[in-house]
């Protein structure tokens, strides 16, 4: 059996230098706090609490803190969080990914200028709670069709659309072209990030020529949710998995070709084992 593991697989720019960050900071020995968990794999986040990083859920915790160092997470986070911790005397580590801080940078200057926010995304994704904070005015959210053509965008203003860093780029289009019909006058910047339609791509032609594929990322991680839609629409026998032990294959007799790809966030020893599992066993 052969076993073909996507290049694009793993740690990308962002997560790594987020990931560096905190681990840099621990050997100064600060007492370190995580706006949210560092990146969505559960993994790293056990690991990091180990140590003795401690993940803030809310606002309302952070509010309450009055000495440390807060890493804002990768995904980045609303205009106003920054305003509380530098309130509360905190020393702040922007770990945010700067492909998302291009976005942030976006939508303050756009929604100062009058236009009227689109987001295309996942509501309630941390991400997108984040570049929602940085608009002057309510951004709308859409991620399906329906919510496109349902929007409610306002037919006076001109509309400048965004993206998550991660959403599927071909959704992305198909969603710009609903509000390009519907006759709003509309700047669109495609703001999702090359290696997540890189990784995407790949993806693709890999679930399509094998008889197995494995994805492997966090539960919570919406890249690697779009990675495992991706090969199902392609290969059948797609697997998700978040570490070796969720991994219960009874393969075919059939099945020559084994693909493994993997999100964003998830770390370099995981895909490793993974893969040296499955070319021993199988």
């Amino acid at each position: 059996m052969e076993v073909i593991l996507a290049k694009s697989a793993g740690f990308c720019f962002g997560v790594k230098r987020a990931v560096e960050k905190v681990y840099e900071q621990l050997d100064a020995g600060k007492k370190i706090y995580t706006y949210g968990p560092i990146i969505h794999n559960e993994e790293v986040v056990k690991d990091l609490a180990s140590k003795g990083v401690e993940v803030i859920e809310s606002e309302e915790e952070l509010s309450a803190l009055k000495e440390g160092t807060v890493v804002v997470r990768s995904h980045g986070v609303p205009r106003r969080i920054y305003d509380l911790i530098e309130r509360n005397g905190l020393e702040c580590i922007d770990a945010t990914c700067p492909f998302v801080k291009r976005i942030h940078n976006i939508v303050e200057k756009e929604s100062r200028e009058g236009k009227q926010i689109v987001i295309i995304g996942n509501p309630g994704h941390p991400e997108v709670e984040g570049i929602m904070g940085w608009s002057d005015t309510p951004a709308i959210v859409a991620e399906s069709a329906p919510e496109a053509e349902n929007s409610g965008a306002d037919r006076h203003k001109s509309l400048c659309i965004v993206s998550q860093t991660t959403f599927n780029y071909n959704k992305f289009q198909e969603l710009v072209e609903i509000f390009q019909k519907k006759g709003y006058n509309v700047n669109v910047v495609n703001t999702i990030c090359n290696a997540t339609e890189e990784r995407q791509t790949e993806t693709g032609r890999i679930a399509a020529r094998v008889d197995v594929m494995i994805v492997i990322g966090g539960k919570n991680s919406s890249n690697t949710r779009k990675l495992y839609e991706i090969c199902r629409e392609k290969c059948e026998a797609t697997y998700f998995i978040q570490t070796l032990e969720d991994l219960h294959l009874e393969l075919p007799k059939t099945a020559a070709l084994v693909g493994i790809t993997a999100g964003a966030s998830t770390p370099n020893n995981i895909i490793e084992e993974v893969q040296n599992y499955v070319r021993i066993n199988f």
